[in-house]
Parts: C-alpha cells; sequence; structure tokens
C-alpha cells in the first residue's frame, strides 16, 4: 500500500474515533485536531459519507453508529433547497386526480406539494402538523391525521405500527408521496428516526402504488435508520429529472 494510502486511512480511523467521543464536530474542530487542511478534512468527509460511516450536516460530521436522531427541525428543512423542491412538487401534481385519496408524509417537499394542491376532491391522511394548517381551508378536501405524539422539532405527529394499522384499515390509499433524509450508494432510502423510517415503510407496502420526492442533496447520504430500497418505490422523481419508475 502507497504511504500516501496509509495516511489517507490512518486519518479516517481518527476522524471516526474523534466522532464517536462527541456528538458532533465541525470541519474547524476536526482540522486543528488532526493539523491538516480544511480541504483535507472536506475530502475525508466525503469519502467517510459515501462509505456510509458519517453524516454531515450545515459543516459538522456525525457518527452514522453513534446517532439515533439525526433530522434536522422542520423550519431548517422548509429553508432549505427551495427550488428544487417547488419543482419536484409540481411534477408530482401531474400524478393527482380527482377523488384520489392520498397520504403524505411530514417532509418539506410533501408540505409545498401541499400548498399546491388544487381545491378538488381528494382525501389526504398525513402526520404533518404543516400539511394539516395548509390545507384547512381547501373545503374539498378531506385531511385524515395519524394521530399520535406531536413532534415539534418535525411538527409531525409519531405513531406507533399498531396505531397507524388500526386506521389504515378503514382507507384505500391510492398514492403514498414521501421524500426522505437520504440514498446511499446501496440504494437503500434512510431516514432520520426510526419511527419516521418505519411510518414510510408501512406506507409504501400499504399504498397502491409510492412517489419518492428526492433533490440531488439526498444522494449518497445515509440517516438514522433505513426505510427499504428504492427498487421498492414505483415513482421516483429526482432534481433536474422527470421521473424514473
Amino acid at each position: 500500500m502507497e504511504p500516501f494510502m496509509k495516511i489517507k486511512q490512518a486519518r479516517h480511523l481518527c476522524i471516526l474515533e474523534l466522532l464517536a467521543q462527541q456528538d458532533a464536530l465541525s470541519v474547524s474542530q476536526l482540522a486543528r485536531s488532526l493539523h491538516v487542511s480544511h480541504e483535507t478534512i472536506r475530502r475525508d468527509l466525503g469519502q467517510l459519507q459515501i462509505q456510509g460511516e458519517i453524516i454531515r450536516r450545515h459543516g459538522c460530521a456525525k457518527s452514522i453508529h453513534q446517532t439515533q436522531d439525526v433530522g434536522i427541525t422542520f423550519a431548517q428543512r422548509a429553508k432549505s433547497h427551495i427550488s428544487p423542491k417547488d419543482q419536484l412538487a409540481q411534477q408530482a401534481l401531474s400524478y393527482i386526480e380527482n377523488d384520489m385519496t392520498l397520504a403524505l408524509d411530514a417532509s418539506s417537499t410533501c408540505w409545498y406539494l401541499a400548498r399546491k394542491l388544487p381545491n378538488i376532491p381528494l382525501t389526504v391522511y398525513t402526520n404533518s402538523v404543516r400539511i394539516m394548517e395548509t390545507l384547512v381551508r381547501r373545503e374539498n378536501i378531506r385531511v385524515i391525521a395519524t394521530g399520535g405524539v406531536l413532534s415539534r422539532k418535525y411538527q409531525a405527529y409519531l405513531s406507533d405500527i399498531p396505531h397507524l394499522l388500526a386506521l389504515l384499515r378503514s382507507l384505500e390509499i391510492d398514492l403514498f408521496i414521501f421524500s426522505c433524509e437520504g440514498l446511499d450508494g446501496e440504494g437503500v432510502l434512510w431516514d432520520s428516526n426510526d419511527k419516521n423510517a418505519r411510518f414510510k415503510a408501512l406506507l409504501i407496502k400499504y399504498a397502491a402504488q409510492s412517489l419518492l420526492l428526492m433533490d440531488k442533496s439526498k444522494i449518497l447520504r445515509k440517516a438514522g435508520a433505513p426505510i427499504c430500497n428504492i427498487e421498492e418505490v414505483d415513482i421516483r422523481l429526482f432534481e433536474r429529472q422527470n421521473a424514473a419508475g
């Protein structure tokens, strides 16, 4: 093995060891600890992210093995990647027809979609507080809440699987529309925590069809909990693409 590769691998191990001891570390903190440049650390973190060892968030890095809930607040997500989310929401409208029963997750992308929904006969099943607030004046849209424990961080209800199943038995969901925290190099979709991941995995299986909306910031990223393989999703809309199903 070349000396350069040995040095890089040793540095990667040091980064992982430092992250295991802390909740999160910034690029500057890691650069100071390892006596290398910021650019070197950014390259290292990029490679470790692709390998599924870390999560990167706003200039910081976290160990994937130490983090159980890696999501950021709804308010922060709603202000990021605005244009791609708006474009994805516009594309998703073409899959929605009168009298459909939709399930929408609590992602900011689905909130952008809810703001664009026409006031036509629809049923919308959602765990998102913000989507419910958005649709309150659309008198032709029936809104059904999942219920559960309110997460102020995500502006969403977090429910146990038995509770969700009890309500889902009374619904025939035509289309489940959702986003996620990441898509790793092996085609696995990830979400911020186990409850969010289980909710989406259940809806993907239960709905007649599922539709994923994903901006490019989610590509080659892992998060707190796996949802499913992307091949289990019927329709996939990516930033700067029309659709892949």
